[in-house]
Parts: structure tokens; sequence; C-alpha cells
């Protein structure tokens, strides 16, 4: 078991060595388009499947607590769209699963927004149908994906590709 246990915390550590050297400028320019939003009135709305619903809920809760006491700031508009069940079930149900985020997206984002859309795969349909109506309502969009970016790689303003394929590697990289 130990042997397994260092290969696979060994296995995480290259891949986001790999992620600091291939995404940086990439998270950059991602940092900088979230600032503006803020800084503009604007809101941040998240969406993603699984791993990356529960990452959109952590990321929309710090985006409004803060992370750290002792340096206080206002809050920050974040909204994951991972969180309704009420609304997700009854359009899941009524009108399927891929247009949940799609539907919030044109309910809660404006001109001015943001989209962070999480997909290990770059194929999700509700993602990509949510980075298309982003876009058609003037809001700007952030990607987070794995190797290769899927369809999802050219709805969106700015793409961080996690170089892996493993979906629980690339996982790990996206939270950091």
């Amino acid at each position: 078991p130990l042997t397994l246990i260092r290969r696979q915390l060994e296995q995480s550590a290259e891949v986001k060595q790999k992620t600091a050297e291939a995404c940086a400028p990439g998270i950059a320019r991602a940092a900088e388009l979230l600032v503006d939003t803020f800084r503009g009135g604007g809101r941040l709305l998240l969406c993603g499947n699984g791993g990356s619903a529960a990452d959109c809920q952590h990321l929309a809760a710090e985006f409004v607590n803060g992370l750290d006491p002792r340096m206080p700031r206002p809050a920050l508009g974040a909204l994951a769209l991972t969180t309704d069940t009420s609304f997700l079930t009854a359009n899941a149900n009524d009108f399927g699963f891929d247009h949940v985020f799609e539907r919030q997206v044109e309910a809660h984002g404006r001109k001015g927004d943001a989209l962070l859309a999480i997909t290990t795969s770059g194929n999700s349909a509700n993602v990509l149908r949510a980075l298309e109506r982003s876009r058609s309502q003037g809001m700007v969009s952030v990607l987070l994906t794995g190797e290769g970016g899927g369809k999802a790689a050219g709805l969106a303003d700015v793409v961080i590709q996690v170089p892996s394929a493993d979906a629980q590697r690339i996982q790990e990289a996206h939270i950091t």
C-alpha cells in the first residue's frame, strides 16, 4: 500500500508541475479577466458536473466568503449553477440534462458577468451549451479542462488545459 500511495502522490505532483509550466499564462489571463469582471460590478457563474460541480460550489463559496480572515475583503458575487436541486431536477426532467446550465446562464447572466466552466473532457453537452449561451449574452468565459480541451476549447475566452487525460489528476489540478 505505501508504494501505491507514494506513486499516486508523485503522479499528482507531476501533473501539477506540468500544469504550472503549461498553464501559468492562462491562469494569469483568467485572473485578470475575473478581476475586471468583479471590479466592473459583474458576477461569476460557475458550472460543471460531478466532481467539477463540487469544485464549482467550493470556488463560489471562497469568492463570496474569502479565504483568509486576516485579509478581509468585500464579498465577490459568485454563484454555482450546480446547487439549485429543485431547478436542476425539474429542468432535466422536463427538457433534458443538456439544458440545465444554459437555462440558468440565460436567467442569471448579464453582459459584464463571467462564466467559469469546468469539464475534464471538454465535451459535456450542458457545459458546452452554457458556454455558447454566455457568449451570446455578452459574458466572458474561462474554461478549466484537460488535455486537448474537447469541443469546449473553442468556446471560451480563456482556456486552461491541464496536461493530462486522467480525470482525477485533472480535477486535482483544477482545484489547485
